[in-house]
């Protein structure tokens, strides 16, 4: 079986099956090497059999920055990513560089399946999000009762917060718990970029529950990237 491309470039975020996802980013400049970089790997995954190794899906956001590419890729296990590193990846990896030189190669980290998730509003579920933020948080520690203590936290705050209730912008959340450190990743799904822009804007979130949320004990940094879907791989029937 070769890979096949999703129509709407995304992955299920809930696929049955997934015991682990990886996410990684490349740094490649431009926006014209963005599209080359992720026509490249459609190139190279979709002439060659998919790795049957536990392999689930394997997905592409292109940074709203016009440099970043962020990899989603979903596994039944982490094992499973091991053998295919040890098999595969390196003859696709020289097929893209070739394509693409200059691929910086920024960082990998693993996660457990989502841990939490939500719908806002009555669009969320099924309609295709105009920008994703990917906004990464971090701890002192990986203490994983924490962080889900935080995730809560934070859910608490978005029953509070009349910004992200229907027709604001916001139409998804799901939270993934690193395994590899104490990093927590909101994979937050908006109508468009300017929507999230306002929300980020808006003072009200510098009190009530969004205060404790970035507050939180042990919290010492957090990160965040607008991006759009841009391709989402899997295997063919």
């Amino acid at each position: 079986m070769n890979a096949v491309a999703h129509p709407d470039a995304r992955p299920d975020l809930h696929r049955p099956g997934v015991g682990a996802v990886l996410v990684s980013t490349w740094r490649v400049g431009t926006p014209e090497c963005q599209r080359a970089a992720v026509d490249a790997v459609r190139k190279a995954w979709e002439s060659r059999e998919w790795p049957d190794l536990g392999l689930l899906s394997y997905s592409i956001y292109a940074g709203t920055d016009g440099d970043t590419l962020l990899h989603y890729s979903q596994w039944t296990a982490e094992q499973a990513y091991e053998d295919f590193v040890r098999t595969y990846r390196d003859d696709r990896n020289a097929e893209i560089d070739a394509a693409v030189p200059g691929i910086e190669r920024v960082e990998l980290r693993r996660y457990a399946p989502i841990h939490r998730s939500a719908v806002l509003g009555t669009t969320g579920a099924g309609e295709l999000p105009g920008v994703v933020a990917i906004v990464e948080v971090d701890f002192d520690g990986p203490d994983a009762g924490r962080r889900r203590a935080w995730v809560d936290t934070v859910f608490t705050a978005l029953d509070e917060d009349a910004a992200l209730r229907p027709g604001t912008g916001a139409t998804a959340v799901h939270f993934h718990l690193a395994t590899d450190g104490g990093r927590v990743l909101n994979h937050a799904a908006w109508e468009s970029e300017r929507a999230h822009e306002e929300w980020l804007a808006d003072e009200s979130r510098e009190v009530g529950a969004w205060a404790r949320v970035h507050r939180y004990p042990g919290l010492v940094g957090s990160r965040m990237k607008r991006y759009t879907p841009a391709l989402s791989l899997s295997a063919g029937v």
